[in-house]
């Protein structure tokens, strides 16, 4: 498990759209940093060891997974994104983003190329005022005093002014949902979405034991024969364990992030069984639906036949080289159809047949992003 840290950022602008230039950092660090908890006021200071324009300064906290090195890095990178230049000779400028790393949980780092606690914020009141507002009472590790002591030791005595104006903070996607299903057509990468959703939010994972199937293989040399017993046995499988899994999560109220949702047997049912078999199927089904819960999120992702078949084939499992296209596309237009009929479920379909979020992570985390753009249930 990956350990989670708080830390604060100070974050300033002196150029251009003052208040956006904040914003669009905000926005950049939710995606590339870890989730934002809090967002202080706006203050308003005049620049800081040199003459230029007045900044706009806030503070703001964020949980990362990312070590302090790392969280430097894309800071940097977030900052050149957002367009400042940095000068060679090290002086204070004018800026259009600045973003300082000021404290880690409470961790000491001295290295080349980052000091936490930042060394000269007890000296800065347009850092010190806003990180104040929402860590007051968080000691400095190494003043050991609380930050409010702090700044009321400062002996910094420019000017601050709060100003009106308010910046959003991202919703994360841990807040917004708490049962995320993703499904998608045999090869379509489900299962890999699942796995870097549930390593990225330490979230509890649950995967389809489809290895585990006995009729699989069966089922893919004789379908007619072995179609009936290998979808009552993924029926009877997902069920139990979706139900000891979700219970689980009724109770704890974890992240949980499924590579599947039980109406994938309904869809693979409807493919692949005889009319009479399908309707025995369906009266089971029925009764097994009921009891299960509702994800959260719904998401279906789309990869054309090509992709779909050149997938199977990479991943090499020697009882799916045999699956046609017209197979695949069954299976999507069961998926389409059940989408368009059940309502109650908040789906996102994302078209990922031009993406490659396994190797990499520029396409990853735009598929994040579409996720957490989506607009969660109103129910």
């Amino acid at each position: 498990m990956k350990i989670q840290r708080l830390t604060y950022l100070s974050l300033g602008s002196n150029q251009g759209r003052k208040l956006n230039n904040l914003q669009e950092a905000i926005y950049e660090i939710a995606e590339s940093i870890g989730a934002i908890h809090k967002i202080s006021s706006v203050y308003k200071t005049d620049s800081w060891g040199f003459k230029g324009d007045d900044f706009y300064n806030i503070c703001i906290a964020v949980s990362t997974y990312l070590p302090p090195e790392e969280l430097l890095k894309n800071i940097l990178n977030i900052e050149t994104k957002l367009g400042r230049k940095r000068e060679q000779n090290n002086k204070y400028t004018n800026r259009k983003i600045d973003i300082d790393i000021l404290l880690f949980d409470d961790e000491i780092v001295f290295s080349k190329n980052i000091i936490i606690p930042h060394p000269r914020m007890l000296d800065r009141k347009f850092v010190l005022v806003p990180l104040a507002e929402i860590a007051g009472n968080t000691l400095h590790p190494i003043e050991k005093k609380t930050l409010n002591i702090c700044l009321n030791n400062t002996i910094d005595t420019s000017e601050i002014h709060k100003i009106s104006s308010k910046l959003q903070r991202p919703i994360p996607l841990i807040e917004k949902y708490n049962y995320v299903a993703i499904e998608g057509n045999i090869g379509s990468g489900k299962t890999s979405l699942s796995n870097l959703m549930s390593d990225e939010f330490n979230a509890k994972i649950v995967l389809e034991r489809f290895a585990d199937n006995p009729f699989l293989p069966k089922f893919y040399e004789d379908q007619e024969r072995f179609a009936f017993p290998l979808e009552m046995s993924f029926l009877a499988d997902r069920y139990q364990q979706l139900t000891d899994d979700l219970a689980q999560f009724d109770l704890f109220k974890n992240f949980i992030v499924s590579d599947y949702y039980i109406f994938k047997s309904l869809i693979f049912a409807q493919v692949t069984l005889q009319k009479e078999e399908y309707a025995l199927y369906r009266k089971m089904f029925d009764i097994m639906y009921k009891e299960i819960s509702k994800p959260d999120l719904y998401i279906y992702l789309y990869q054309n036949t090509d992709r779909l078949l050149e997938n199977i084939k990479k991943r090499g499992r020697i009882y799916e080289q045999n699956i046609e296209a017209s197979y695949l596309q069954k299976i999507h237009v069961g998926y389409i159809n059940f989408i368009k009929t059940e309502q109650d479920l908040n789906t996102l379909i994302i078209d990922v047949s031009e993406l490659d979020f396994v190797n990499n992570h520029k396409d990853y985390r735009e598929v994040l992003k579409i996720i957490n753009t989506h607009p969660p249930s109103k129910e």
